[in-house]
């Protein structure tokens, strides 16, 4: 498998998007999208780490396959709101070494 970067990435989902896809589906479909693709993965999570059993006829699912739809909608959403994935990303590493820097190495409850 080829590596790639969240910038290669991101225009894969919007060549795929223009030729295969017609067009984005506006923001407010594609969040509610985002919401619909975290609650399968939700459900997942549940039945395979959680308390959660199967129900009658369901399967558990395939979390990397629930994780990579939900990484799709987030680029779609990036892409089409003018986020560098990769930019933002770097800058919140950032924020989050200075701000929590000590922060957890002192948690007792970790």
């Amino acid at each position: 498998m080829n590596d790639i970067t969240i910038r290669d990435t991101q225009r894969q989902v919007d060549e795929w998007i223009k030729t295969y896809g017609v067009r984005y589906f506006n923001e407010l479909t594609n969040m509610v999208c985002l919401t619909e693709e975290v609650g399968e993965l939700a459900r997942v999570m549940a039945r395979k780490y959680g308390d959660q059993s199967l129900k009658d006829g369901e399967t558990d699912g395939n979390l990397s396959d629930e994780m990579a739809d939900v990484l799709w909608v987030l680029i779609c959403l990036a892409n089409q709101t003018g986020v560098d994935l990769t930019d933002a990303f770097v800058r919140n590493l950032e924020k989050k070494t200075k701000r929590d820097r000590e922060r957890h190495v002192g948690n007792r409850k970790l």
